[in-house]
């Protein structure tokens, strides 16, 4: 009888250890699903009056609309460096540029095997990955190429896209030299470069479906093409499937640069409708935090024939400070969070992304950094005001600040100080600053403190080629 009580016993122990592994599986499965899966759409180069649902009438971007009725569309969403390596470099450190050590736009061999973003640095991938998520990047890397700098070495499981700043639509080269990868190896494929990294998100959620995932998917649409990056006898122009021109009641082979354009963002829409699609097929809709984000406002290219996007009704565009320059189109949607058909115009920014991430994810914030964006979720959920008491913007010699209603401007430092209303001058038209000299000089000190705050905590900026110096 006691071998057989021990027996017993032991088929006992082995079933509540079993039982208790289930129940630990379970819990674990629970956990996942409770973390929301996470899509940021970060798009190139489009204006403020870009969409449809920004005021466009001319253009047919109905599914990023439709994103914006499910969802909230901010009105006051700033991007904080008007160029696109910076604001890559911030919108995934949740930092300052020049706290962060990248400030500048990387050039050609930077691009290529240049560091870029310094390596003490961490970005989204890298406080997610740790908890569970499968992470991904589909699109324009940009911040750096170097050994340590590659996307799959910064925390992202998978990358598919390319180094630089803006690549040929069709043959997806850069300066004379094939720019598409997977991970860190040269990747050769065929097709329209939106509709490539839109795909291969796709399949990477059909992938993960148990999630949680993290998808970063940087479009290099709707970035011009220049001419560097043209074949031999290939003119320069807005890229785009002759059926999406068509679609206009327009020639496969229109010239016109305003249609061509208008194309170029239907064909994104296009792509970003496919995404959206795969995650409703997938059913996970409602444990999905989709945002869409353009990295700064459209670049205005005067007597170039080119100026055809629209910052309407803000004033100039990329690498400036002005309003067209850094106030860009966000829309978020969170079913069961965020109101449908919302809209706000609290001041936000790209630098609040890495902490929404981390708070949708139930992660704490990092106590070895300086963080400057912060939590947007109660603005997003109608629950609260604009975390930022103020914004700084900076680029080149460009820089500028606000404050409440109030906006603080110069296109560099040798020029005097714009002032401008917000409230009663959305395009910054007339400035203030001769008959407001009390609120120059006092936002004037607010930049210069958070110039020297900055400081703190800030990164050398990663060695830049001898050739590339100026």
């Amino acid at each position: 009888m006691a071998g057989y009580d021990v027996a017993v016993s032991l088929w006992t122990i082995l079933l509540l250890l079993a039982a208790l592994l289930h129940a630990a599986e379970a819990l674990a499965a629970s956990s996942a699903q409770a973390k929301p899966n996470i899509l940021l759409l970060y798009v190139d180069n489009v204006g403020y009056g870009d969409l449809g649902c920004y005021g466009n009438a001319a253009v047919k971007t109905p599914r990023m609309d439709r994103l914006a009725r499910e969802g909230i569309r901010c009105t006051s969403f700033y991007i904080v460096a008007s160029s696109c390596t910076p604001s890559r470099g911030a919108i995934l450190t949740g930092r300052y540029p020049l706290r962060n050590g990248l400030a500048h736009q990387l050039r050609t061999t930077e691009n290529w095997t240049g560091i870029g973003l310094p390596h003490r640095e961490r970005i989204i991938p890298q406080y997610l990955k740790p908890a569970g998520y499968a992470t991904a990047c589909f699109g324009k890397w940009n911040i750096g190429f170097a050994p340590g700098s590659r996307p799959t070495e910064r925390g992202f499981d998978e990358f598919f896209g390319f180094r630089s700043g803006n690549i040929n639509y069709f043959t997806h080269t850069y300066h004379g030299e094939y720019d598409m990868f997977r991970g860190a190896e040269r990747h050769k494929v065929e097709g329209y470069s939106t509709d490539l990294f839109a795909d291969a998100a796709g399949e990477f959620i059909r992938r993960n479906a148990g999630g949680p995932w993290f998808v970063y998917l940087p479009f290099n649409a709707a970035h011009y093409v220049g001419s560097v990056n043209m074949t031999p006898g290939e003119k320069s122009e807005w890229q785009v499937p002759g059926k999406v021109l068509e679609r206009y009641g327009w020639p496969a082979d229109d010239p016109s640069e305003k249609h061509r354009y208008l194309a170029v963002l239907t064909a994104l829409d296009d792509a970003i409708g496919r995404v959206l699609d795969t995650v409703d097929e997938l059913k996970l809709r409602e444990r999905t935090l989709v945002m869409l984000i353009s990295d700064n406002g459209a670049f205005m290219m005067p007597r170039t024939g080119l100026e055809v996007a629209s910052n309407a009704p803000l004033r100039d565009g990329g690498t400036t400070c002005y309003e067209g320059g850094v106030r860009v189109p966000a829309i978020f949607r969170w079913p069961g969070r965020i109101t449908p058909g919302a809209e706000s115009p609290e001041v936000l920014s790209h630098l609040d992304v890495l902490p929404l991430c981390l708070a949708a994810a139930g992660l704490p914030l990092p106590k070895d950094r300086v963080l400057d964006g912060c939590d947007p979720l109660p603005v997003l959920t109608g629950k609260g005001k604009s975390p930022h008491q103020r914004l700084a913007f900076s680029y080149g010699a460009a820089s500028s600040l606000r404050e409440g209603h109030l906006k603080l401007v110069r296109p560099n430092a040798k020029t005097p100080w714009e002032l401008y209303d917000l409230t009663t001058d959305f395009g910054e038209s007339k400035s203030l600053a001769a008959e407001r000299a009390a609120d120059v000089a006092r936002l004037d000190a607010a930049f210069q403190t958070w110039l020297a705050d900055v400081k703190r905590d800030a990164n050398e900026p990663a060695p830049r080629p001898a050739a590339l110096r100026k």
